[in-house]
């Protein structure tokens, strides 16, 4: 049985702990924050005794296999080559990361490391959304020639102001990173790597330091052609 540990007790860790508790194969053995008040409101929703951690490297220590990283989205990449470098999994919550080569430095680390790298990608577990590529993989629809994935959300300012974090450039991304990125997934699941972008990305209407609004034209390998518009 693979002993998972969570790191980042906010909101999303909620959904892990969820998912832990219904698995067949998984227990939930740690959590790790560096808000003592975060992990016990956390550890108050889980029906058994878990390890407790405040520090990062003391949580990588312990017996876990698997790390859930569930913290802000700048903190990702760090995090995920820190578990390498002790031979753990990694599960991590998207964006993935907040540059191309920070990705690709989380790839790496695994890769040398021989452990997996897991971004949460739920939707493509959805059942509609199973059935779906599966009869594009079919050729249920022919040559599929454009797509456009439209993510109309609101989050008053409120949301941006809960925690520091958010709305910022170095741990938030912008819409496109947090809000649409299971979108922009999809689109290239079903169509496959987009070989050019044409963009408009601004902050129309919240006081951020990152895009809340964004539009693409998207030019696919494939030779098909589509657009995200993303809003918040």
């Amino acid at each position: 049985m693979l002993k998972f540990g969570i790191v980042g007790c906010g909101r999303i860790s909620q959904k892990h702990v969820k998912a832990l508790l219904d698995a067949k194969d998984a227990k939930l053995s740690a959590i790790c924050d560096i808000k003592p008040e975060t992990m016990s409101s956390l550890s108050e929703k889980i029906p058994f005794e878990v390890k407790k951690y405040l520090s990062y490297d003391d949580f990588l220590d312990s017996d876990i296999d698997v790390v859930s990283i569930c913290t802000p989205s700048g903190l990702h990449a760090e995090m995920t080559i820190a578990a390498a470098k002790k031979k753990k999994h990694v599960l991590c919550e998207k964006p993935m990361a907040m540059t191309l080569e920070d990705a690709d430095a989380m790839i790496k680390a695994h890769q040398n490391a021989g452990t997996f790298l897991i971004i949460v990608k739920q939707n493509r577990e959805n059942p509609a959304i199973k059935l779906l590529k599966e009869a594009v993989d079919a050729g249920r629809f022919g040559k599929l020639l454009m797509a456009n994935a439209t993510v109309r959300w609101t989050r008053p300012q409120e949301y941006y102001d809960q925690d520091p974090w958010r709305g910022t450039p170095e741990m938030d991304g912008s819409v496109l990173f947090n809000q649409a990125s299971h979108h922009i997934d999809l689109l290239q699941w079903f169509l496959g790597p987009v070989r050019s972008v044409k963009a408009y990305a601004e902050i129309l209407d919240h006081d951020i330091k990152v895009a809340d609004s964004a539009v693409a034209v998207l030019k696919f390998e494939s030779g098909a052609i589509g657009c995200v518009e993303a809003t918040t």
